[in-house]
């Protein structure tokens, strides 16, 4: 009735007072949750000590109500305090009123590239007499093989760089070599559709490995087990026993020629690289792919694998990709060759950054700062005398086994050999390096 304020706050009162006599003498911890309700929240105790001496909500209500019948006249229209005073609503946010402020975003950092020296031309080999497909270094660091289209596998002493041995046995072109660190065994594939096993105590072949339907392309050995994959132009990723012959799986999947497949000891064991632009993972105890990468709009011609950090590298004409391994999830594009990548190599860094090392088609030496993907140098190769100019490509490289010499395999008929050069400095070779400004297209 709003005629008679004294009368309905009366009435208000002697409500609450049936509705909380019987909880009056309830303990606090009981009237806690009632406590939370806004209108029943007793006011803020600022001392601790002092905090047994204040009544709780409901017992300083009801006190109040008690007493408010011998007060009430004498009080008059005066506002009371208690629980009748109204409870403020909170305000609702109205966001055409309030600042919205969005937390700044992450940016992606570019590491600034370390300095590496130059590479140049050490040495230059002839001898073969066709193209020169392929390269492979022994583990020993005392000589390396080379082979290609003159179907002779050369032996080469990597010190002098002098010729020891010339094979023969294979009737096409030789296309990949692989020397074993664990026995005196060297695999060569053929376009012949052979895959052959060399005793290099006897310098014969004591092992042929028969069921390619095409030529093959690729071959590498497993680190730790006694078994090798190869790839070729069937499709086909083949496992075999390195010592019985047998072929213990053959993965399908791909649909164009496999170029390059690479091992190592941890998960994924096997990856391949093909002409269908995929990059396949395999599992051997699943005997089966475990990831398929498609990003790549151009062929996979190579492979690397960085033991370092876990990382691989796939190399095409559009872009240089590197995965995490083990699931191949996409960290990064290396860029700026702009041709065909016939071969590629990692050289592990002793100043904290490694370096990609890319030929390519057109003849160029790529070479790559790891961390930051900027190329510190371009180099092309001069071919040979009495050779056309258009005979420049680069089909295959390793590096020696200490890291300091590079050793590529090319079309003018000759082995190249290249080294650090060791009277570049800083001041002398400084590093042009401009942060690049990173675009959706660049990225993926």
């Amino acid at each position: 009735r709003p005629e008679d304020p004294s009368g309905t706050e009366m009435l208000l009162r002697m409500k609450m007072h049936d509705e909380y006599e019987h909880i009056r003498d309830v303990p606090e911890q009981a009237t806690d949750a009632m406590a939370l309700k806004p209108f029943l929240a007793a006011p803020a105790i600022a001392d601790d000590t002092t905090r047994e001496a204040k009544p709780n909500a409901i017992t300083q209500m009801l006190t109040d109500i008690s007493g408010s019948s011998d007060s009430a006249p004498s009080r008059g229209l005066e506002r009371p305090i208690g629980p009748i005073v109204p409870f403020e609503a909170p305000r609702t946010k109205d966001p055409s009123t309030e600042v919205q402020i969005a937390p700044r975003v992450q940016r992606h950092e570019i590491p600034k590239p370390e300095w590496h020296a130059p590479w140049k031309l050490m040495r230059v080999l002839s001898g073969h007499e066709g193209w020169v497909r392929t390269v492979a270094c022994d583990p020993t660091n005392e000589w390396f093989a080379s082979s290609g289209n003159d179907r002779l596998i050369k032996i080469w002493d990597l010190a002098s760089g002098t010729l020891k041995l010339s094979l023969t046995g294979h009737v096409s072109t030789v296309r990949g070599l692989a020397i074993s660190d664990r026995h005196p065994y060297l695999f060569s594939c053929s376009e012949d559709c052979e895959v052959k096993c060399w005793d290099l105590e006897q310098n014969m072949v004591i092992r042929n490995y028969h069921g390619h339907l095409s030529g093959v392309y690729c071959i590498s050995l497993h680190p730790t087990l006694n078994i090798l994959a190869t790839g070729g132009r069937d499709s086909a990723v083949r496992i075999w026993d390195m010592r019985t012959k047998v072929g213990i799986f053959v993965f399908g999947g791909h649909t164009n020629a496999v170029n390059d497949i690479q091992s190592q000891a941890a998960e994924p064991q096997f990856i391949s690289g093909s002409m269908d632009r995929m990059v396949r993972l395999w599992d051997l105890a699943a005997g089966k792919c475990s990831v398929t990468l498609t990003n790549h709009k151009k062929s996979v011609r190579s492979l690397s694998i960085h033991h370092g950090e876990y990382t691989f590298v796939s190399c095409s004409s559009d872009n240089n990709k590197v995965w995490k391994c083990p699931r191949g999830s996409f960290e990064r594009n290396i860029t700026g060759h702009g041709a065909i990548v016939n071969a590629s190599v990692i050289k592990d860094g002793i100043r904290g950054s490694s370096i990609l090392i890319g030929g390519t088609d057109n003849g160029y030496l790529n070479f790559w700062d790891w961390k930051s993907g900027h190329r510190f140098q371009s180099l092309q190769a001069i071919p040979q005398p009495g050779s056309m100019s258009a005979e420049n490509s680069i089909f295959g490289m390793t590096l020696d086994k200490s890291g300091s010499r590079l050793i590529t395999a090319e079309c003018d008929k000759t082995v190249k050999i290249y080294r650090e050069d060791p009277n570049a400095t800083p001041e002398t070779h400084p590093l042009d390096w401009k942060a690049p400004k990173l675009s959706a297209a660049q990225r993926y």
